[in-house]
């Protein structure tokens, strides 16, 4: 049975050439006798004798040539239902071939025919072998236009109705395999192209519409189910507004995922993603120096604390493509460590040393063992506590974990001649309000200070909110909207700067890169985006209507939060590098006698639950505002 199933597509191909080559034979035979007919006024009988055997005794030479030359051309091997501008190539260049044989076969058989005769014959052939070739693809072209614009007042459609947006080149192939398909059912009814000469074209029997600004009117007129983003060379700005259009029409939206993949031949129905509100932030994506990314990490031992985490996770993926020589994943969340480590050795099995450790980068005997056993050459370090609501209610963890954590951990770093030590900080840093905030900060003095007597290389990376991540918003909001809401924002006036993960992940990448000592990293994110806007796409492209299917409700600024965040403090200026988008701001002066005994005496009061852990970070970080303790 295996064996008639394989050969059953062979000999059907076998049927379809040999019913093409016949199909070319007559086309050669009534084309010459065409051009015969035409040059005598189609009165047979008054062809001469001479001229009849002429064509007679030159047709087995015309009909072989053909045949041959055809096939050299790849004639008989297209699928001619997906005809295209390719075929349409080798037809021409299979005839120009036909145009020289022809020629010298003419010299050699020395037959005196009429010359209209020679040019008249290869005319007609040309046409009607393109016109048997392109008839399928053009009874398609036909169906698929009748199809389109059929009556639009039809209560009921079997077929998922979609519209494409971009009549490009990835376009055209979303489309072609759409139609193609016998699989999907999905019927493309129209394009959307801002290019105002293809309004009214057709694109593969499909007819251009309009412009971004008729999305909202063909959708309602063509029952659009689902809309298609097919321009990924789009800029930001455009891809946001055209988004945002989109997500108004109540159609469920896809896009391409990016213009590599169109470079790569990758534009297909199967690599289709659902429109996320990363999508929708409209900022170009952070560009980065990969060279100088993995020449600075490519054979070296690397140590990520927190490695479990959004962050660290990620970072161990960007690392572990850069060929490293071992890296060290260290995570005192054990579910963590392990989910990474499982999706690490199943991409890259025995080629990448990996390591993962469980500890915590409190404890000063586990931090020590790691170092002298391991001797990282570069540390990123990720490991902390984040939530910021949550550390305002346990203050002296965040002190425990962040502060007293980084310390022991970068003081090892810098006794073992680590190479590089990268901080992963936050814009809550800036001009803190909550202890979270104030804690990371204190991080930053901690690597400035140490790294002023040491050898090694500190610096630290400060970004905004970071989609997507464990604890962030977006999850939120989905886990919300998909209870059937409300969605909960805190104010209708907070906005916050946001990034995705792997632009996070890049910038840190990039500071290692670029590290020298006491450096703070950071990212131009473009323009702030309100939390409140956020819930309503969000909502949107989960096919609901704010507040009508599901309500946006307002809690109130929790403790230690503010309106708008901010990625610099005054003081420390800007200075550019060669990334455009990212800047690094300039050290300020630390008394490190001073600042040493302040560390020892937050460790000692954090480790006794000091109730007024706040007051004295507040001495240390005077630029921290915050709400006196509870009594």
């Amino acid at each position: 049975m295996n064996y008639i199933s394989q050969q059953e597509p062979n000999q059907m191909w076998i049927k379809k050439v040999l019913m093409l080559v016949l199909a070319d034979i007559l086309i050669v035979l009534i084309s010459y006798l065409m051009a015969l007919l035409l040059r005598f006024d189609f009165v047979f009988s008054s062809i001469p004798e001479e001229y009849l055997m002429g064509y007679l005794w030159s047709m087995p030479f015309w009909i072989i040539s053909t045949i041959v030359i055809f096939y050299i051309c790849r004639l008989y091997h297209s699928i001619w239902r997906l005809a295209s501008v390719a075929e349409l190539q080798m037809i021409l260049i299979a005839y120009s071939i036909l145009a020289v044989v022809y020629s010298l076969g003419m010299l050699f058989m020395k037959m005196h025919m009429p010359r209209s005769y020679y040019f008249i014959g290869l005319l007609l052939n040309f046409l009607m072998t393109t016109g048997l070739r392109f008839s399928y693809r053009l009874m398609r072209f036909w169906v698929n236009s009748r199809n389109t614009n059929a009556d639009a007042g039809d209560e009921m459609h079997a077929k998922d109705h979609v519209m494409v947006i971009g009549a490009g080149a990835a376009g055209q192939a979303l489309i072609k395999e759409i139609i193609n398909s016998k699989k999907l059912n999905t019927q493309v009814v129209c394009i959307i192209d801002d290019n105002p000469t293809k309004h009214g074209r057709v694109l593969e029997g499909i007819t251009i519409v309009g412009d971004r600004y008729s999305i909202p009117e063909m959708a309602k007129k063509y029952k659009v189910d689902r809309i298609i983003y097919a321009i990924p060379a789009a800029a930001a700005d455009d891809r946001k507004a055209i988004l945002n259009i989109c997500k108004d029409t109540g159609c469920r939206l896809q896009t391409v995922p990016g213009v590599y993949q169109l470079v790569n031949g990758e534009v297909s129905v199967s690599r289709l993603r659902n429109v996320e509100i990363t999508d929708l932030l409209g900022r170009a994506q952070v560009q980065v120096n990969m060279d100088e990314i993995y020449s600075s990490i490519q054979g070296k031992t690397l140590l990520v604390t927190g490695g479990g985490g959004s962050i660290g996770s990620e970072l161990c993926r960007q690392i572990a493509a850069s060929h490293p020589k071992k890296l060290i994943i260290f995570d005192m969340y054990e579910n963590n460590a392990y989910e990474i480590q499982q999706e690490l050795r199943r991409k890259y099995g025995d080629s990448l040393d990996l390591e993962v450790l469980i500890g915590s980068v409190r404890n000063t005997s586990r931090m020590n063992d790691v170092f002298a056993t391991y001797h990282p050459e570069i540390v990123f370090h990720a490991a902390a506590h984040k939530h910021v609501p949550l550390m305002e209610d346990s203050p002296n963890e965040a002190i425990k974990n962040n502060v007293i954590g980084t310390y022991k951990t970068a003081k090892m770093a810098s006794d073992y001649g680590v190479k590089k030590f990268i901080l992963i900080s936050t814009d809550k840093a800036v001009n803190p309000t909550n202890i979270m905030g104030a804690s990371k900060r204190l991080c930053e003095m901690v690597i400035q200070t140490i790294g002023k007597k040491s050898q090694t290389e500190f610096a630290a990376v400060r970004f905004g909110n970071v989609l997507g991540s464990n604890g962030s918003v977006i999850p939120l909001f989905k886990e919300q909207i998909k209870n059937g809401g409300p969605v909960t924002v805190t104010h209708k006036d907070i906005i916050r700067y946001f990034m995705t993960i792997p632009e996070a992940v890049s910038l840190v990448l990039q500071a290692g890169a670029y590290a020298k000592n006491g450096e703070i990293f950071v990212l131009n994110m473009g323009e702030p985006v309100k939390i409140v806007d956020l819930a309503r796409n969000l909502i949107k492209l989960s096919g609901y209507e704010p507040d009508v299917d599901i309500k946006i409700e307002f809690t109130g600024l929790r403790p230690g939060e503010k309106l708008y965040e901010e990625l610099l403090m005054d003081e420390e200026g800007m200075q550019t590098t060669e990334n455009k988008r990212i800047f690094i701001g300039r050290q300020i002066d630390v008394d490190e006698e001073t600042f040493e005994k302040n560390i020892e005496a937050l460790d000692e009061a954090s480790r006794r639950e000091d109730k007024n852990i706040r007051e004295l970070v507040h001495k240390i970080v005077p630029e921290y505002r915050y709400q006196a303790s509870p009594k």
